[in-house]
């Protein structure tokens, strides 16, 4: 094992300068795709309940499976990835992914598409945490922020390709084309960041670097046989700070999922929309998710000293301002939802959990925490899904009721981070 030196990477060889930042880019660069094959039903909802005669609680329970997979499957990839190889993980989770995209495209009913789009949800997670593992290993906590603030401004890029793109050949070819082609791009971007990619320095022969914000160093001082099998899962679930954001995790994904589970099947059915007009205003959602990220994390890193919670308490008083005014103005008015739905998507961007998260677990757990912490948000983005369908058939499509109990969710995570130590 390299010896750990009292340095920052910025001190370290040029080469180590490179070679972060191809992880970082190559990374980004393959994300900026993914979601082609992870959110991809989502535009493509109008259609394909129309085609199939769905009902909300089928639509419910097909996103829902997709999610719960995720979440199932972030519990363990992390975990394994870190035990068994990052880069590698990465790779399988990406062209299995496109495989069940294909099966889930030939489905005619609400069980043959939930079933193979459950599992997609389970493989496509080998993507996540894997990756961000790689990057703690390379990024400290002072410069992580950034680094982790492009991944996220790339994860909202990816939201926005996925909508345009899918949605446009779901337009033109039908729905089941938008699961077949667009997905195939995400192969030769894997490869790419597979043969572009280390697990770690000691890999390529660099030093460690030494953690020297005590938030981060902490954990990472921990004894070896701590963090043997079991071990990661043992400090991190009994630690009280990282379970209270992963609870916010939670419900920030009650919102960030449940927006684009319904915000275009409000648009369409109570707005009057057309498809194609659903699909350019909704767009704005995502827009926002792109731009956010990077600016928050270089915010956090540079104005704040790395704290992330005054960037998660500002999400969570913005977003939920603008829940409530989504909830109570006429969705008619396209300028209105606009400027909700772009304002809505920019406060959802700025909340830094995922590299809390990190930082509270250190580099060593960071697989590991950054699952645990995805499996939290999609276990409630799945159960959202549920939840608001049998509310939207109970209520007869009251969707602005769904949106004021996504603003309250906000307002209940305000108080349990604000208890967060990190």
């Amino acid at each position: 094992m390299a010896t750990r030196i009292p340095k920052l990477p910025d001190t370290f060889p040029s080469d180590y300068q490179r070679w972060k930042w191809q992880i970082l880019l190559s990374f980004s660069g393959f994300y900026l795709f993914l979601y082609l094959s992870r959110f991809n039903f989502w535009p493509l909802e109008p259609i394909i309940k129309q085609d199939l005669h769905l009902t909300h609680i089928e639509i419910g329970l097909i996103n829902a499976l997709l999610l719960w997979g995720f979440g199932i499957g972030d519990l363990i990839h992390g975990r394994l990835a870190e035990a068994y190889g990052l880069r590698i993980w990465v790779l399988l989770g990406a062209c299995l992914s496109v495989i069940f995209n294909w099966i889930t495209s030939f489905g005619t009913s609400s069980w043959t598409l939930a079933i193979p789009w459950g599992i997609n949800g389970f493989v496509n997670a080998a993507c996540w945490s894997p990756a961000i593992s790689m990057i703690s290993q390379w990024w400290p906590r002072s410069q992580r922020g950034m680094a982790l603030g492009l991944v996220g401004t790339s994860a909202g890029g990816s939201m926005l390709i996925m909508w345009w793109l899918t949605g446009w050949i779901g337009i033109e070819f039908g729905w089941r084309a938008g699961f077949r082609y667009p997905p195939l791009i995400i192969i030769p971007l894997a490869l790419m960041f597979y043969f572009l990619s280390r697990d770690r320095p000691t890999d390529l022969g660099f030093p460690e670097y030494s953690e020297p914000d005590q938030v981060s160093a902490i954990p990472e001082k921990l004894p070896e046989e701590r963090l043997k099998g079991f071990g990661p899962y043992i400090e991190l679930l009994t630690n009280s700070g990282f379970l209270l954001a992963s609870h916010v995790k939670g419900l920030e994904n009650v919102v960030r999922y449940g927006l684009t589970t319904w915000v275009p099947l409000y648009y369409f059915e109570a707005g009057g929309y057309s498809i194609k007009s659903t699909v350019l205003l909704t767009t704005l959602l995502p827009v926002g998710y792109l731009l956010a990220p990077l600016i928050s994390g270089i915010v956090s890193d540079k104005l704040l000293h790395s704290a992330r919670k005054p960037l998660i308490i500002a999400s969570c008083i913005v977003s939920s301002i603008c829940l409530i005014f989504l909830a109570l103005l006429p969705p008619e008015n396209p300028y209105t939802g606009a400027t909700l739905l772009l304002i809505g998507g920019l406060s959802m961007g700025i909340s830094p959990l995922k590299t809390l998260a990190v930082d509270i677990a250190g580099r060593r757990m960071s697989g590991t925490a950054s699952g645990l912490l995805d499996a939290h948000g999609y276990a409630y983005a799945g159960l959202q899904a549920m939840v608001f369908s049998f509310i939207l058939d109970m209520t007869q499509a009251r969707l602005p009721l769904v949106f004021l109990t996504m603003a309250g969710t906000r307002l209940i995570s305000i108080l349990m981070i604000a208890r967060v130590k990190a």
